[in-house]
């Protein structure tokens, strides 16, 4: 495929410019001497390209998505429609509150939605994204012991959380502690006890946890930090499974973060748009970033008034366009919430099943939303987490996330969300069964995967750690 620069027909912007429009009633010091590097094509070819770029690209719309990263996959297109509404679209972010009445008031119905749904007694829709939210939640903690006169220095993290919750805790300053996990994949509750002491501030938690497995002990843990004094933080980044069914609340959490790109079908290819809202109990809310959304029974109000606030954390409010998706979402599936995450669980359990006597399944107990392989077996053989993945790409399915959660070796974590049919599932079956086969037979053939894809086989490390953004002509 040719790029945009090789389809130009060859004939520079200030030629063409200088051919077609008359620019002699312009003072000659404020034109360009030297013409742009741009390409010059017919809108006509313009929309081709983009077009071929397009279809070049995985999306949901083409095939199965395994993803693995608790991103939900179901974006209703309806919801853009909605989103894209004159009167939240055009509403320009400086108005005050007396003209922007309807935003406001989408804005406070998503907050009191997000409690009843978290269970917690306030919300704050400001930050941006997951780990913006984990941010504003540990900012929140670290200002409440401040205000008690309490320098705690210590924030535990499970061995199988995710990588943002140390660095967060790292950027609010505290000092993180690693908590072992059991033969079941839970935390270990000793290790915590042999770690926790006057100096811990929170620990952070995902239930279900990274490997899709919910923390059996959650209540326990929870009674060990209150008899602390210390705090506890909830990732919502697997929340999709838990909806209607239980609640950060009900398990003893403070403060919660939660991940609508990811559990209330906002699109996030690409790295966003995102919104992680957080929530906090009681003796929080006058912490949370200024200003929340208030109703004086009347009017819809921005309401800065809060004792002892971390500050604001996004300009403005937040990602809005996300937080209206958000809320079309929880209005149309109302208590069918409880069902995704039902049909979730579900259909992750029907594959861990289906895989666990061809690859090896390390902890083999009842899966949430998700679920998380080995490759070691396929390794013997020369083909690793990483060929399997790759070999996906040839059978048009987007590989899932490998090598996380850490305490997996050849990881591979797979979540098929609440949305796919048992044929589909099916044929994801049957395609890892046939890698596996392969693997024994024909190990070439997978190193060297993907073959049909646009690009084939890059070294992902220098990709990562050195782009090339540069166009050279």
């Amino acid at each position: 495929m040719k790029t945009i620069f090789e389809k130009s027909n060859g004939v520079d912007a200030i030629t063409l410019c200088n051919e077609t429009v008359d620019l002699s009633f312009i003072d000659k010091r404020f034109l360009r001497k030297d013409s742009p590097n741009l390409p010059q094509v017919s809108e006509l070819e313009v929309m081709r390209h983009y077009k071929e770029l397009s279809d070049r690209n995985f999306c949901i719309e083409k095939g199965f998505y395994p993803l693995g990263s608790c991103t939900m996959k179901y974006n209703p297109k309806v919801n853009e429609l909605l989103a894209n509404l004159e009167g939240f679209a055009n509403l320009h972010p400086l108005c005050g509150d007396e003209n922007s009445q309807g935003a406001l008031e989408l804005l406070y119905k998503l907050q009191e939605a997000l409690k009843e749904i978290t269970g917690m007694d306030a919300v704050s829709l400001q930050p941006s994204a997951g780990a913006h939210g984990e941010l504003a939640g540990m900012m929140v903690i670290k200002k409440y012991f401040e205000v008690k006169g309490e320098k705690r220095k210590k924030v535990l993290i499970p061995d199988s959380a995710h990588g943002t919750n140390p660095a967060t805790a790292i950027e609010c300053g505290f000092e993180t502690v690693p908590v072992s996990s059991n033969d079941k994949g839970q935390v270990d509750i000793e290790s915590l006890k042999s770690v926790l002491d006057s100096d811990v501030a929170a620990i952070m938690m995902t239930n279900p946890n990274t490997l899709g497995i919910y923390e059996e002990n959650v209540l326990e843990i929870s009674k060990l930090m209150h008899d602390n004094g210390s705090l506890l933080y909830y990732d919502g980044a697997n929340f999709n499974a838990i909806m209607g069914y239980t609640n950060p609340a009900l398990m003893g959490f403070d403060v919660v973060h939660l991940n609508l790109h990811k559990t209330f079908s906002t699109p996030h290819g690409g790295g966003g748009p995102g919104a992680g809202p957080i929530g906090v109990v009681d003796k929080l809310k006058d912490y949370l970033p200024a200003p929340v959304i208030g109703f004086n029974g009347e009017n819809y109000y921005r309401d800065y008034n809060i004792k002892h606030t971390i500050g604001s954390m996004k300009s403005f409010y937040g990602n809005f366009g996300v937080l209206v998706r958000a809320y079309a979402y929880i209005l149309m599936m109302g208590e069918n919430l409880k069902t995704a995450s039902g049909d979730a669980v579900l259909n992750a359990n029907y594959l861990k099943e289906k895989l666990k006597e061809v690859y090896l399944l390390p902890y083999d107990v009842p899966c949430m939303h998700e679920f998380v392989l080995s490759g070691d077996k396929q390794k013997e053989y020369g083909v690793s987490t990483l060929n399997i993945a790759k070999t996906l790409m040839d059978n048009n399915i987007h590989p899932p996330t490998v090598y996380f959660p850490l305490i997996v070796h050849e990881a591979i974590m797979i979540e098929p969300t609440e949305t796919e049919s048992k044929k589909r599932l099916d044929d994801f079956v049957e395609v890892m069964l046939k890698i596996s086969e392969d693997a024994k037979n024909y190990p070439e053939k997978l190193v060297s995967a993907p073959h049909t894809t646009p690009v084939k086989r890059i070294d992902e490390t220098l990709a990562a750690r050195h782009p090339d953004l540069k166009f050279v002509q």
